[in-house]
């Protein structure tokens, strides 16, 4: 983890190598920001992913663009950033966010056979855990038209910002307000189906779902 690709220059106090800490953002996120190259220009695009042990996994159509630099051998980087509050500081230049971000960099491996069916398992248990037992398999059509790819956990960096904001002292005593407000992604109430049969229970484990 100490390579120069993934070393922090930027506000190195914030910083994080535990693996640990690592692994919790990636869990409790779920969409990644993407960088490739097509055509000798960057590409950045919002897609699911899901944490396999030492790897995550990006799934998506086999003719998509990723799908298609990845088989080329593309540098990517991923970006995964939890947003937990806005810091109100009594001035812009301190104004900022409380944050838990994460960006690996690799290549993108693409899984086929066994694997590639167990990695799409992965994906759906990732997104709705329970959900997985109560679904049909993929049939040969749906397996042929979606890649999954696995990029390995070797070059990754994080950081994390937390807590009030920092004023100047000059600012101090000013009689502005500062703080921080918090923020969190919560789930509503599940919206059944219109086309859902009469007498179709709701899972409990979609009454309760979170991110955590």
């Amino acid at each position: 983890m100490a390579i120069d690709k993934t070393r922090i220059r930027r506000l190195p106090e914030h910083a994080v190598d535990d693996r640990g800490q690592i692994d919790a953002i990636l869990d409790e996120g779920f969409v990644c920001h993407v960088a490739y190259l097509m055509d000798d220009r960057p590409v950045v695009i919002p897609t699911l992913y899901a944490r396999d042990g030492e790897r995550v996994l990006l799934h998506g159509s086999t003719a998509s663009g990723l799908m298609m630099a990845a088989k080329r051998g593309s540098n990517l980087s991923i970006a995964v950033t939890l947003v937990d509050g806005l810091v109100v500081a009594r001035s812009g230049f301190e104004s900022s966010a409380n944050y838990r971000s994460v960006v690996i960099h690799g290549t993108g491996t693409l899984l086929e056979g066994a694997e590639h069916e167990k990695a799409l398992d992965v994906l759906v248990e990732a997104l709705i855990p329970g959900r997985l037992a109560d679904i049909r398999r993929p049939t040969s059509i749906e397996m042929r038209k979606t890649a999954v790819i696995a990029v390995g956990l070797e070059e990754v960096s994080a950081k994390i910002h937390a807590g009030p904001p920092e004023d100047a002292e000059s600012d101090l005593g000013t009689g502005v307000w500062a703080g921080v407000i918090p923020l969190e992604l919560t789930a509503g109430a599940p919206q059944p189906a219109p086309d859902l049969e009469p007498g179709v229970e709701m899972p409990d484990y979609l009454t309760t779902y979170r991110r955590s």
